[in-house]
Formats: C-alpha cells, structure tokens, sequence
C-alpha cells in the first residue's frame, strides 16, 4: 500500500468513526457529553499528539526554517500561537459553563470551532506526512480522541437552542474539517517545490494543536490534569511518547 492509498483508508477510517460516534446523540438525548469514556486509550493518543508534537513536528519545522535561512525560532512561535489561541478558546467555553450558559447556541458554536481546528490541523499533518509509519501511529492517535470528540460535540448540538438543522449542519461541517485537512496538506506537498516555507509553516501549527491535544485539552477533564496521578493513566502518556520517540528513528 502507497501513501496516497494509506491517506485515503486514514480518511474513510476517520470519517466513519466520526459519522458513527456522532448520530447517536441526535438520536437520543444524553445530559452529559462524556457517558462513555476510555481512560487508557484518550491516555495513550495524549502521549502521541504530545511526541509527535515536540519530537517531530517542531523538530523537523525547526530545521526546515534553518535551512532557509531563518534562524528566528518562528516555528516555536507559530505553535505556541496556535496552543494559547486553543486554551483561550476552553477558558471562554469554561465561562459560559459557569454562568449556566452550557446550552446556549455559542456554547455549542464555539465547541464546533475549537473541535474543526484540531481536526484541520490533524488531517493537514496526515497530508503532509511522507512515512506510513508515522501514519500510523498519528491515525491511532486521531481515532482514539476522534470519536469521543465527535460524541461530546454531537451531545453538545443536540441539547443547545439550535434547530435540528443548523445542528446538523455544525456537525458536518466538523465532520469535513479532517479531510480538508488532508486535502489541504497534500496540496502543500505538491507546491513545496515552489513555496518551500509552507509545508514547515502547517507543520508549526499543526504542532501547537497536537501539544494542545496531548496536555491542556478538555482543561479539568485532560488526561495531564485530572488524570496524571494515576499511574496507570500516566503510563500510556509516557507509552504514547515512547513509541513517537522510537518511531523517529526511522522517519
């Protein structure tokens, strides 16, 4: 199997696991936007977006910029944009909460928006990947966070004051953000001959969202904060980022 072939397996995986995760709600209502939840597997997909995030995305950013002369750290600069824009975001949706406002049409709104950038810059950094093994670990990553992402924002849509169809609508605009993504980030491939910059430009912020995915994501319920004294929790954090970490061996 060839990379373009992988890519597009990635997408329909992806898509349908989303698809799936999010019909239920609209189905039937839940109060709570996490009834299901899988502890070691959020817990391993953390360390992943964290070690693909630190050792090869800005890594590899880092150098390309380097080469080309830029030896400003705007790589570093770019993702931390991208991770303080993220947790500004949580913290506004954490306000609404506190005021009783967890129902309302922004709420929903703005969860849609912080759920759509993780996946547009997850699907950029499938796009742009050149290894099938780093493929693979990332695509486990994404499905391991993906459906439980997909069900929170369906659950959050369908008790909202939106009408069923503008729900319906959010929710598939979230829904195509990933394979956009990776449509997005195979077009750069394609130009990087022409426009060096930009493939170590998505790289960057595809960075600040995979370190935001793998820390502060979710705030009180992330894995590194509600469940980093649980040593078993912690353990695949720490697996998660060891198998980044052998993967760059080879990629």
């Amino acid at each position: 199997m060839n990379l373009d072939e992988f890519k597009i397996l990635s997408v329909v995986l992806i898509f349908v696991t989303t698809v799936l995760a999010g019909l239920y709600p609209f189905i039937r209502k839940f109060k709570t936007t996490r009834p299901l939840e899988s502890p070691a597997a959020e817990a391993l997909a953390s360390g992943v977006f964290l070690g693909a995030g630190l050792i090869h995305m800005l890594g590899d950013a880092s150098q390309s910029f380097l080469e080309h002369g830029i030896e400003y750290p705007i790589a570093f600069v770019l993702a931390g944009c991208v991770f303080l824009l993220l947790l500004w975001f949580e913290h506004l949706g954490r306000r609404l909460d506190e005021h009783g406002d967890s129902n309302s049409p922004a709420f929903a709104v703005l969860a849609m928006i912080i759920l759509s950038i993780h996946s547009l810059l997850a699907g950029t950094v499938l796009g742009l990947s050149g290894s099938i093994t780093m493929m693979v670990m990332i695509l486990i990553a994404i499905l391991a966070h993906k459906w439980a992402a997909s069900f929170s924002l369906a659950v959050q849509l369908s008790k909202s004051r939106l009408s069923l169809r503008q729900s319906v609508l959010m929710f598939s605009l979230f829904t195509l953000m990933l394979p956009l993504g990776v449509a997005l980030g195979s077009g750069v491939l394609e130009y990087t001959s022409s426009y060096p910059l930009l493939e170590p430009i998505f790289y960057s912020l595809a960075a600040g969202t995979f370190l935001y995915l793998g820390t502060l994501h979710g705030l009180k319920q992330s894995t590194m904060v509600d469940k980093c004294c649980d040593l078993k929790n912690f353990t695949f954090v720490v697996i998660g980022f060891a198998l980044m970490a052998v993967v760059a061996i080879w990629t």
